[in-house]
């Protein structure tokens, strides 16, 4: 699925014909070609050899199914990114079931890298070859290098929370998408903290930093696979300390 995807969207990225679509009638939250072909591409794959299995995508919404699994699809995490030209998008694939994904996929389709983890074992393909996954063991908030993908977080109160929480870390960044999760779970850097995500959003990054060693859930500690804020972080006292802070955000 992740080859197919990756087929559909190559030749799209970075071309002069790419146009995108505003999903919103205010702001802008865009969708191209390149998104719907991915997911096509995708959904072609499981009807061919998971016919029995449920999807849920972005674009294409909820498809039902009898066997009990599901594939939560983002066939382009980071639109904004990719017709921006930078290559932080990815795709993004889980399989699970109702208690959330148990296997997943981020692949970052124009730099060729390719995390994936779940059952108790994660790995990234890339340029220099195959390793394992593994987060690192940062302890300590004042150590931490912390991502989230828009400044403002989400809503006033959620961007307050965020701010107060990465004002204590040693290092922030922002506009990673998808590929900041993948870098928590290479050992990269240690939190990522967002709001306002859906299923399909965090689904694969769930399953990759878990096999990788780390915790992801919502800001109130409770699973966050269908959505809403979650809080990825490298290790048990990294994301206590960051629960601590963003616990009190509650509406």
């Amino acid at each position: 699925m992740a080859d197919a995807a990756r087929a559909a969207i190559l030749p799209w990225f970075r071309s002069a014909g790419l146009a995108s679509d505003n999903k919103l009638t205010e702001g802008f939250d865009p969708v191209t070609e390149a998104d719907r072909a991915a997911e096509r591409a995708m959904r072609a794959v499981l009807a061919e050899r998971r016919p029995d299995d449920a999807i849920l995508g972005e674009e294409y919404g909820r498809q039902a199914g009898t066997s009990g699994l599901i594939w939560v699809l983002d066939p382009i995490d980071g639109t904004r990114a990719f017709i921006s030209g930078t290559p932080t998008w990815g795709v993004l694939i889980a399989v699970g079931d109702a208690d959330g994904p148990r296997y997943g996929v981020i692949d970052q389709p124009y730099i060729g890298e390719r995390f994936a983890g779940g059952f108790g074992r994660a790995t990234m393909t890339g340029p220099h070859g195959t390793r394992s996954l593994a987060t690192r063991r940062t302890e300590n908030l004042s150590a931490a290098t912390i991502f989230t993908t828009f400044p403002e977080v989400g809503t006033k109160a959620e961007g307050a929370a965020f701010h107060d929480l990465a004002a204590r870390c040693k290092l922030t960044r922002y506009g990673m998408d998808c590929y900041a999760y993948a870098l928590l779970a290479a050992g990269q850097v240690d939190l990522v903290v967002e709001a306002g995500l859906n299923a399909y959003d965090i689904q694969a990054p769930i399953a990759v930093i878990e096999a990788a060693g780390g915790i992801v859930t919502d800001w109130t500690g409770a699973p966050v696979h269908d959505g809403g804020r979650a809080v990825a972080a490298a290790t048990p006292a990294l994301h206590a300390a960051a629960l601590d802070i963003l616990s009190g955000v509650m509406g």
